[in-house]
């Protein structure tokens, strides 16, 4: 017998950065200001990340593209790899993402891979990942944990022991 289900995420649009807290609004800034170091010869994509560590501390992060394709890395993952290779111990409490020069005014949100690296750092630390996906001229969306950017997601729990 097959039954159906529904998966439903939960998440907060904000009409433009000005409707956050100022500190939310600086991570928005600090990711911006990131994508102008990322290396997108090939896409010409820009993105750049911010996150921001339970002790205040930002590390910022850009895409770094590769001719030999996929061999590249997103900016939420050289941000997330780059603050646990300096504090593995330490606590993501927010990331900021931001694509300067996107097609419309939807925020972008995060590629599979980087949705499973952040699902993995809330499953490392034992708390949730705040995320703020914004748009230079628009809208900013909210989402209270990475988990909810992947529902029916892949952990350890799959893996043999």
């Amino acid at each position: 017998m097959s039954t159906t289900r529904k998966v439903t995420t939960t998440y907060m649009h904000h009409a433009s950065w000005s409707a956050l807290p100022k500190e939310d609004q600086e991570l928005l800034k600090l990711a911006q200001r990131a994508a102008r170091n990322a290396y997108a010869k090939y896409s010409k994509f820009k993105v750049g990340a911010a996150l921001r560590m339970t002790d205040g501390e930002i590390i910022p992060g850009s895409n770094q593209e590769n001719a030999a394709f996929p061999a590249g890395i997103c900016a939420e993952r050289t941000a997330l790899h780059a603050a646990m290779t300096v504090m593995p111990r330490g606590q993501v409490d927010t990331m900021a993402i931001v694509v300067p020069q996107v097609k419309g005014r939807d925020p972008v949100t995060p590629c599979g891979i980087c949705r499973q690296a952040l699902l993995e750092q809330e499953n490392r630390q034992g708390s949730p990942v705040r995320l703020l996906m914004g748009n230079v001229r628009g809208p900013v969306l909210e989402t209270f944990s990475a988990e909810s950017l992947l529902p029916l997601s892949f952990d350890s729990s799959f893996l043999r022991k």
